[in-house]
């Protein structure tokens, strides 16, 4: 099952609290989509290499990249639970930039 165009446009609501993603949800998401890391990588406009560090748990993604994933696990209908961030601040270096993101 693939991704069938997950990239989607979409408007960030800077309401919206980041996501917490652990690695081994980013991998089950990865593998319910049928995706490899670099096709993940390319949907969120981001490196193969980021996508290995998630799933290794080095760091998690974050702001636009954390939303992105929520987006991605809705469009493939994987069900998660990422939970908000332990802080449940807003990531202040997310931006409403639209990087990687077209818009409709």
């Amino acid at each position: 099952m693939g991704c069938g165009g997950c990239r989607v446009g979409f408007r960030e609501d800077r309401r919206q609290r980041d996501l917490n993603w652990d690695g081994a949800e980013i991998r089950r998401l990865r593998e319910h989509a049928g995706l490899s890391q670099r096709e993940l990588a390319d949907e969120l406009n981001a490196r193969q290499q980021t996508i290995s560090e998630w799933e290794r748990g080095e760091y998690a993604p974050r702001g636009t990249a954390a939303r992105l994933l929520t987006r991605v696990a809705e469009d493939v209908r994987f069900p998660f639970d990422a939970g908000p961030r332990a802080d449940g601040a807003p990531d202040p270096s997310a931006e409403e930039t639209g990087a990687g993101v077209e818009d409709d």
